[in-house]
């Protein structure tokens, strides 16, 4: 299994730092390879969404934005997002209504995520199987797929641990 890059066993040992780093060197080499521009703002909410392992509202990002003297119009961020989306750097947890920085983005795939229901941490996995073997299984009873969200929930195992760090923050 792939994971996010939070697939680790010590979080006290964990140098989010280099989350951060490696998902803005994916973010500007892809926006050079397809001739997009990784704006100021873009390149912020990324940076933002990509602080901790924990999904990131539109709203809370946007009062992120805001305190660091970004346009606060709510269509602004929702752009930003918009781009980060499509371009494959983010992803949305749907049951959060959140973002999430995307571990994979050099390469296509479909987000599967494991959600700590005790420290909201999420974990991204990719297994190209488990998407094939729907899209099989819809088109036994001629149903199209277009799109799928996979969110499983539980305990991370941090917290069955009972740290108290839970996970990243």
């Amino acid at each position: 299994m792939t994971e996010h890059s939070n697939d680790h066993t010590s979080q006290s040992e964990h140098n989010h730092s280099h989350c951060i780093e490696q998902a803005l060197e994916t973010a500007e080499s892809l926006c050079a390879e397809h001739g997009q521009r990784l704006t100021k703002v873009r390149r912020r909410a990324l940076e933002l969404i990509w602080q901790s392992h924990r999904p990131l509202g539109a709203y809370q990002l946007l009062a992120k934005l805001a305190e660091e003297g970004f346009n606060s119009a709510p269509p602004t961020v929702y752009r930003a997002l918009e781009f980060l989306l499509s371009a494959g750097l983010i992803h949305k947890v749907e049951s959060m209504n959140a973002y999430l920085g995307c571990a994979h983005a050099d390469k296509p795939h479909k987000g599967y995520f494991l959600i700590c229901d005790e420290c909201q941490n999420v974990m991204e996995f990719d297994y190209q199987d488990i998407h094939k073997i729907l899209i099989d299984k819809a088109a036994t009873q001629g149903f199209q797929l277009r799109s799928e969200t996979i969110e499983l929930t539980g305990l991370c195992s941090s917290c069955q641990n009972g740290d108290d760090e839970g996970g990243c923050k």
